[in-house]
């Protein structure tokens, strides 16, 4: 089942009376269940899509239609809340609350999208459980390691059991011991739970896990390759 669909998508920067045009007329779309990586050098445009997709910028022209929503369409609190409840997202600076342990800050999310304690507390245990993190539930992010960290992001990622999760360069920090996990927990979730995941990476460890890989230059996509 498709689950994003870019048509003829176009995101153009002004920076100093100069005109960038960081994507340029891309026509993408995502399946259920992928696990793939946008990949490109510097400056070719993968975390602009990256960033459009997820709705955290706006295109300058196309469409960007998430299970069925063109999310241009939507005004900045209807996006705000469309984000809570149907993205995740997986940043490479971890991006947790530093005065809350693991399990609030998985709990966060639920509790901003009105759910109950009980709820809140379950389902985060779960998640904590399931990224190997049950031990570590009332740690706050400064008693954690980095991979421990990245880990408590992508258990907070899915707290909202969103339509697909968006990793920006989530490898970027971490030791090689610490990705290898990292990479293997989520190829589970993607294998047994059908959670999709769209990377946007620099690093061939996530790219050689990955099951689909797209390449982006100048704004372009220049190939599309699917793996078993």
């Amino acid at each position: 089942m498709k689950i994003v669909d870019l048509k003829n998508l176009v995101k153009i920067y002004d920076e100093s009376e100069v005109k960038v045009k960081a994507v340029d007329n891309i026509n993408l779309s995502f399946e259920e269940g992928d696990f793939a990586a946008i990949v490109g050098p510097s400056g070719s445009g993968k975390t602009t899509l990256l960033n459009l997709i997820g709705g955290l910028d706006t295109p300058t022209e196309g469409e960007i239609v998430v299970d069925g929503t063109d999310i241009g369409n939507l005004s900045s609190s209807e996006l705000i809340n469309f984000r809570l409840r149907n993205i995740g997202f997986v940043f490479q600076a971890y991006n947790l609350i530093p005065v809350l342990t693991a399990k609030e800050n998985v709990e966060f999310i639920m509790e901003l999208q009105g759910k109950k304690r009980k709820e809140r507390s379950e389902r985060s245990m779960e998640l904590l459980s399931a990224v190997g993190l049950k031990e570590r539930v009332n740690s706050r992010p400064s008693r954690l390691s980095g991979g421990q960290q990245q880990r408590v992001a992508v258990a907070r990622a899915l707290a909202s059991k969103p339509k697909f999760v968006l990793a920006d360069e989530p490898t970027a920090n971490l030791d090689s011991k610490s990705t290898e996990t990292l990479l293997d927990i989520m190829e589970h979730l993607n294998k047994e739970e059908k959670i999709t995941f769209i990377f946007s990476t620099h690093d061939q460890r996530v790219v050689k896990k990955a099951h689909r890989i797209i390449t982006v230059e100048d704004g372009h996509v220049v190939s599309d390759e699917k793996r078993k």
